[in-house]
């Protein structure tokens, strides 16, 4: 059985991502790169971009489901807003074409794989040198993690298929997680 995930390692100046195969037990890499933005002055072109690319990438790569890497620490509050909305552009260009998105933690991701969430980016790249045939020439750390997250996500997808009733962990769902919520516990909703 065949499954194709696209991740996205979202940047506001470089924005990692990377198509990851597996075919019954095997993994294969089809794409692992960056998308520039450095030389782009306005925000908001960056922003369009950063959709513009993730839906070439998706028509192209034509991905079963897609999982992206969530922001969640930074000492510039500005830079992590700008961080927040390349996410948002990545996500948008995601569901605009119908396609399910999954959201990792950088520690999850991490986890995932070398079983370490404090792992630094070499442990990572070392790892995933070891776990897939990487492609030729030195990868970007942006594509890098876009892998990791891609990854990640396989690992994840594994294990809660394999578990009945189990939910996946931080994911953009068709309903919000307040509506899931309600639903959920209609006693602790006041009318």
């Amino acid at each position: 059985m065949s499954k194709k995930i696209l991740g996205i390692d979202p940047g506001s100046r470089t924005t990692g991502y990377a198509v990851l195969v597996r075919e019954n037990t095997s993994y294969s890499v089809e794409a692992c790169d960056v998308l520039r933005m450095k030389k782009m002055d306005n925000h908001n072109d960056r922003l369009q971009f950063i959709f513009d690319e993730v839906t070439r990438l998706i028509k192209e790569f034509k991905p079963d489901e897609c999982a992206v890497e969530t922001p969640v620490y930074g000492v510039d509050p500005l830079a992590m807003l700008k961080l927040g909305r390349a996410q948002a552009a990545a996500i948008l260009a995601i569901t605009n074409q119908g396609l399910h998105v999954a959201e990792y933690y950088p520690k999850m991701v991490k986890k995932s794989i070398t079983g370490n969430g404090n792992a630094s980016k070499q442990q990572v790249a070392f790892m995933l040198d070891k776990l897939l045939k990487m492609p030729e020439g030195k990868l970007s750390k942006d594509a890098t993690d876009a892998l990791s997250v891609a990854w990640c996500h396989f690992t994840h997808a594994d294990v809660n298929s394999s578990q009945t009733g189990s939910k996946k962990m931080h994911q953009n769902n068709s309903k919000s997680s307040w509506a899931k919520f309600v639903e959920d516990n209609p006693d602790r909703v006041k009318k």
